[in-house]
């Protein structure tokens, strides 16, 4: 049920009473629990927040929430616990055990169904019609869903193990898992799954007759499947440790599938690159510049489409001595220690006749990636025309009433000013003591006035005017791609979304959504920031979006994502969300 966004109504602290209360009601619904573990999950003097929530169908849900992580929520009167509080006492509810790829689908709103539960050689759980119930992987004994048993284990033999099996209400990667701290699972190894190969065979075996039976039965968008690169990180999803030694394998596999470079060639490629930074990229104002910096935003940038300088497939095998050979045999730049261990660029020879001699390719910008051009029969890339509108409402309807602009009418900024100017002129409400006023009549009254307003304003100034009236008015959007007819939508338009997530201890990835608004493939942008900073990069499906994929690229590449976005694909900067993360240079102290 939280497929999809979630809207909060109130975020409240917890009184002592309700405290108290909530601990009796858990205690009461899961009798497991010991007084211990209750005061560890509802402390007495830690801040515990009660937040109200609407799910997407209406449903009004209170949340528990404790160090900004939802641990119970509450829906019809009946308490549940949350995928963090499962990951600390798995044992916690009766479990379930499914494969690795139904998850996905369980994510997208779909229950579990019996032809995709995994039987182990204990049995199934004793439950009853209603019990509460948790799903886990089979490879992973920590609980990716919570729900409610659809019928009675008695029932599911008799049945054949066939139809519903469990109403799952909230799983890992959904809407409520995203209101926590967004953390994964823990690798907790299943006893039962010591003879996994065993299982492996069975599913490959019945894996046919799972489709034919429908694993899962979906509440919406049935056969959602965003691309097959999205699909394939679906068996990742149980586990974020697995993410990122996926991550790590693909950037050896990418690495060994590289074409292997004579290093003759590697060589006039970085010199290429070297030259084409300095005469077109690197400004005198940006010195000194880190070496690193150089290679990552200069060179990179001026890489030949359908090529990548990797430095250890050349001569010099490092950055600092391939520089080192540009000091001193071509005397182009000059590099100097600024801080212990770390090299600068502290000047570069502008009048260097090698230099100056340098014929920059072609090749517009010469990105390192491929553009989002690329492939047969596709045109070059452009941005959308993205303009801000404005409907008609009930309250204003009378306003544009002689103009025939009924409620739902859309129109532009430019053209609600000429019209409320029309409105004024046509009815002689121009100040005549101070042209800049407007006095305000019945309709405009009505229109653009709060009650309390009524006695008190007899005019408006013309911007108080028009504000009033873009104010009162929904706000729309129209988009425009090249070559296709106009979209008008109501609401803002969702920006693209740029954000870091810690995974594991230290590793950090950065996490890109919403490029599909903006007509940009994600595939393709993904695989023009991997080229752009030398990491792996991965698509995956966004949990309630039908069409959607988020694109995860390892490190922290906030700048690196910006620009690209900024300058290759021309995107406005206000059109793109956290930027201002990106990490600061600086000195370090």
């Amino acid at each position: 049920m939280f497929a999809r966004p979630i809207r909060v109504k109130s975020n409240t602290a917890i009184k002592g009473s309700d405290r108290r209360k909530l601990k009796a009601d858990l205690s009461t619904a899961f009798p497991s629990l010991s007084a211990d573990e209750l005061s560890e999950l509802v402390p007495n003097k830690e801040e515990l927040n009660v937040v109200k929530i609407y799910a997407h169908k209406g449903d009004a849900v209170t949340l528990y929430v404790l160090h900004k992580n939802p641990l119970f929520f509450e829906l019809e009167k009946r308490l549940y616990p949350t995928v963090y509080v499962l990951w600390r006492y798995p044992a916690l509810l009766p479990t379930f055990m499914t494969w690795p790829p139904v998850l996905q689908k369980m994510v997208g709103g779909a229950d579990l169904m019996l032809p995709g539960v995994v039987v182990p050689s204990s049995g199934l759980p004793d439950v009853k019609h209603g019990d509460y119930c948790s799903v886990t992987l089979v490879n992973n004994r920590a609980p990716v869903a919570v729900g409610t048993a659809a019928v009675s284990t008695g029932e599911m033999h008799s049945l054949g193990m066939k139809g519903r099996g469990v109403c799952v209400l909230h799983t890992y990667m959904d809407h409520l898992w995203a209101f926590g701290d967004k953390s994964g699972p823990p690798s907790l190894p299943n006893a039962e799954c010591d003879g996994q190969e065993e299982y492996e065979e069975e599913y490959e075996v019945n894996e046919m007759e799972m489709e034919e039976e429908e694993v899962v039965e979906e509440e919406q968008c049935p056969g959602e499947t965003v691309t097959d690169q999205a699909c394939s990180g679906v068996d990742a999803l149980s586990l974020a440790e697995q993410e990122e030694e996926k991550g790590d394998n693909e950037e050896e596999d990418g690495n060994q599938d590289d074409q292997k470079m004579p290093q003759e060639t590697m060589d006039a490629l970085l010199l290429q690159c070297f030259l084409h930074a300095l005469k077109s990229k690197v400004k005198k104002s940006e010195l000194p510049l880190l070496t690193s910096t150089f290679l990552r935003n200069h060179m990179f940038a001026c890489c030949p489409s359908g090529k990548q300088i990797d430095i250890k497939k050349s001569s010099y095998k490092k950055l600092s001595k391939f520089l080192q050979a540009m000091q001193k045999q071509h005397n182009l730049v000059r590099m100097k220690e600024l801080t212990k261990g770390v090299e600068s660029i502290v000047e570069v020879d502008w009048k260097n006749r090698q230099l100056r001699s340098f014929q920059v390719p072609e090749e517009t910008e010469g990105e390192v990636a491929p553009v989002q051009d690329e492939g047969e029969g596709k045109s070059p890339y452009h941005p959308p025309e993205i303009t801000t509108m404005y409907s008609v409402s009930s309250r204003l309807e009378p306003l544009f009433l002689d103009v025939q602009k009924r409620k739902g009418t859309i129109l532009q900024p430019a053209e609600v000013k000429h019209l409320v100017t029309e409105y004024v002129k046509k009815n002689e409400l121009v100040d005549e003591n101070n042209k800049n006023y407007v006095t305000v009549d019945p309709i405009l009254c009505d229109c653009l006035l709060e009650r309390s307003e009524y006695q008190e304003i007899g005019s408006l100034k013309w911007d108080e005017l028009f504000s009033r009236t873009l104010g009162r008015m929904q706000e729309c959007y129209q988009i425009v791609y090249p070559g296709q007819r106009p979209i008008q939508k109501k609401g803002h338009i969702e920006p693209i979304d740029i954000a870091v997530s810690s995974r594991g201890s230290n590793k950090k990835v950065t996490l890109i959504k919403n490029l599909e608004v903006y007509g940009l493939d994600p595939a393709v942008v993904a695989t023009a920031l991997q080229h752009r900073v030398q990491a792996s990069s991965v698509l995956q499906p966004i949990p309630g979006s039908k069409d959607k994929v988020l694109v995860q690229i390892q490190g922290n590449q906030i700048h690196q994502a910006g620009n690209l976005l900024l300058d290759h694909y021309q995107i406005p900067r206000k059109y793109i969300n956290g930027l201002e993360k990106a990490p600061k240079g600086g000195k370090k102290k």
